[in-house]
């Protein structure tokens, strides 16, 4: 295991807590102007993050001549979508089995492959509206660091296969087919997923933005939502991080409206228990030597992670940083969300640790940047898509994590149902999923706490140990539903 000075928590301590993507970007972000009036139009999308602008994208490709306003709290980008690890993975957070049970298997990999589709075409967008983003197909390597972890792996390719995935899709690595795509400690074998690409997030979603209101959807920025009632959003104009501009509120009326709002559905009134916000928190180091990439791999920019059960993600940035990130106690009570808490050190002290550890050819390298996000996770873990053409009411979301891909397709399939469009997009298996609410406190805060001690001691004796621990890790599934 790799020693560490104290150079390197001092690095951590004074890094930047601005997230890295929105830190680089220039010129920096000026949010719009916020709504100063009531205001109406024919369709009303509710957050200005990827789901949100992906919908406005699409559906003024389909129906030019609709008056479409997306309404934001901060900035487009600011949430998740801004500050996420840059992961444009070709999966959901609920597997191909869960969507199988709810259709059947044929129409399961169906939903995966257009999931594949939209990691293609988040790159065609982005060449042909010219924006700038990193974009880099070069797949996600898993690499295996435990015996337990490998014989998941294997698990997960014999399922893979019974779905149908082919060798190109992914694949399973042996040791040294898999350190030669990223050379971290005690590597056993490797997962490699073909369709996958990494990005710059916030050059992604602020370039949406800009092709969505070339296209003439209006963009209101500093714009709270309050709550959506009776072909309504009520609205109260605020300034950057919530601060108010003013007492008068006013209203967004539309007969289509669509809620694009994942972990921040819990400021809309009454809508607390229905998505849980749940932090994950990130470091970046300085730029790093093409030569030092020589041994640690990373070649060709894949996303990289391990196996262990509480989520590692990483990636190499086009100016060769190492950006990574973990979940770890990620959840407050009353899904509160407290910006204070994007920059937990001692969070962030455990990340580098990880990163340290798995890859020690950066231990010595100074951490610039730190800080973290809310991600929105569903009771039943299952990213979905609701229109209800009698209401005009749309939702979209729920990816736990793994949204920047799976936002492209939701978007562009949210909206062909709204412009009553029959494709092979409208009739996928996660069209129509809901999700019973979470449970009230203090039930949620001692469940999802337990379940995330449970999956960290699984991993803490897996890795003591080297053999596989069904109990606890069983036990936290129990504790998530089943998940």
């Amino acid at each position: 295991m790799a020693t560490h000075s104290a150079s390197d928590v001092w690095s951590l301590e004074t890094a930047s807590t601005t997230p890295l993507w929105i830190d680089r970007l220039e010129p920096p972000v000026v949010p719009r102007p916020g709504i100063d009036g009531d205001l109406d139009v024919d369709v009303a999308v509710v957050g200005g993050g990827f789901s949100g602008l992906w919908t406005a994208y699409y559906l003024k490709r389909l129906e030019p001549a609709l008056r479409v306003a997306v309404l934001e709290r901060h900035h487009c980008g600011f949430g998740a979508s801004g500050r996420n690890g840059g992961w444009a993975v070709g999966e959901l957070a609920g597997s191909v089995a869960d969507y199988a049970r709810r259709s059947n298997p044929s129409e399961s990999r169906r939903l995966l492959r257009a999931v594949f589709d939209a990691v293609d075409e988040i790159g065609r967008v982005a060449a042909a509206e010219d924006i700038d983003c990193d974009y880099a197909k070069g797949g996600t390597i898993r690499v295996a660091r435990t015996d337990p972890q490998a014989e998941r792996q294997v698990a997960d390719i014999a399922e893979a296969r019974s779905f149908g995935l082919t060798e190109d899709e992914i694949r399973l690595l042996d040791a040294d087919e898999a350190r030669q795509q990223l050379n971290a400690t005690e590597v056993r074998s490797g997962v490699l997923l073909g369709p996958s690409a990494v990005v710059d997030p916030a050059k992604l979603a602020l370039g949406l933005a800009c092709a969505v209101e070339a296209s003439g959807v209006e963009i209101y920025e500093q714009t709270r939502a309050t709550g959506i009632d009776g072909g309504a959003v009520q609205i109260a104009a605020e300034g950057a991080r919530g601060s108010p501009i003013g007492r008068a509120r006013c209203e967004v009326r539309s007969p289509v409206i669509i809620r694009a709002t994942e972990a921040y559905t819990r400021d809309l009134r009454g809508r607390r228990r229905d998505i849980l916000p749940v932090y994950s928190r990130m470091i970046a180091t300085e730029p790093l030597p093409d030569e030092l990439f020589d041994d640690i791999g990373l070649a060709n920019r894949p996303s990289f992670a391990d196996d262990r059960r509480m989520v590692t993600y990483g990636q190499r940035t086009a100016d060769n940083r190492i950006a990574f990130g973990a979940t770890g106690v990620p959840y407050s009570f009353g899904s509160r969300i407290v910006p204070a808490a994007e920059a937990h050190l001692p969070m962030h002290r455990r990340i580098w640790r990880v990163l340290a550890e798995m890859l020690p050819q950066v231990a010595d390298a100074r951490i610039t940047h730190r800080w973290g996000g809310v991600l929105g996770i569903p009771r039943n873990w299952l990213p979905g898509v609701r229109f209800d053409p009698r209401t005009g009411e749309g939702v979209l979301g729920g990816y736990v994590g793994e949204g920047v891909a799976a936002s492209n397709l939701a978007g562009h399939t949210m909206a062909e149902l709204v412009a009553e469009r029959d494709t092979e997009r409208t009739s996928l298996p996660w069209v129509g999923v809901s999700s019973r609410r979470w449970e009230p406190e203090p039930l949620r805060w001692l469940g999802v706490r337990a379940s995330r001690a449970l999956l960290g001691a699984a991993d803490h004796r897996e890795l003591r140990s080297d053999r596989p621990d069904r109990l606890l890790s069983g036990i936290a599934k129990l504790l998530r539903g089943g998940h």
